[in-house]
């Protein structure tokens, strides 16, 4: 015996079918290295906290805008990039005894999940590589905007992120008398959506975060 439903039936499911929102699934960006910034803030003698400011030097990120554990990142900070405002205590923070540019150039942070607490915050939880030192790092994010540019140039992704860190996990304790321990750090990100930035397939070790 063969089923047939009635014409009305078919045509409400195929409108469901067509209304219902398309899973957009995990697409490819790399760093907007001009219009992503990475700020720190640290005590100066208990007086204030001076913001430093860093520069991403390459990088890629998977992101799902509806599955953010099918996302992931993976990026390099330059800290010979460094602009505390002045050149000699640019030349300061740079020496071994502190950020150990010299032997250390990039900082490298690797995501490993991504905890989803609202519509557009969440939780990285990656690892940070500073002078040769590999910390777990959670980092506090909202997402803010996914959309073309104004003149349809680009499809960007935009984030604004923030972590705390001490700096004795990674080896930095000069200076302990006039430098504070805990570095507040804030991220400004723009990413362009590249069909080859990241990976064709990410590792294990990278999948599930931003």
């Amino acid at each position: 015996m063969t089923l047939r439903l009635p014409a009305w039936i078919i045509l409400a499911a195929l409108a469901l079918g067509a209304a219902a929102p398309a899973r957009s699934g995990s697409e490819s960006y790399r760093f907007d290295t001009v219009h992503s910034q990475v700020l720190f803030s640290i005590t100066h003698d208990g007086y204030s906290r001076p913001w430093g400011r860093l520069h991403i030097a390459r990088g890629w990120l998977r992101f799902d805008p509806d599955h953010w554990e099918n996302s992931a990142t993976e990026l390099d900070i330059d800290l010979d990039s460094l602009d505390m405002g002045d050149a000699d205590w640019n030349q300061a923070v740079l020496k071994p005894s502190l950020l150990d540019a010299t032997g250390h150039r990039h900082a490298h942070f690797v995501s490993r999940s991504v905890e989803r607490t609202d519509d557009s915050h969440g939780v990285i939880h990656g690892q940070l590589t500073l002078r040769g030192v590999t910390k777990a790092v959670d980092v506090p994010f909202q997402f803010n905007r996914l959309a073309r540019t104004v003149y349809g140039l680009h499809t960007v992704a935009g984030f604004s992120a923030t972590a705390a860190l001490d700096r004795r996990d990674f080896g930095i304790t000069a200076f302990a008398n006039s430098i504070g321990d805990q570095v507040l750090v804030r991220m400004e990100i723009e990413a362009i959506r590249d069909d080859g930035a990241a990976p064709a397939t990410a590792s294990s070790s990278t999948q599930g975060s931003l």
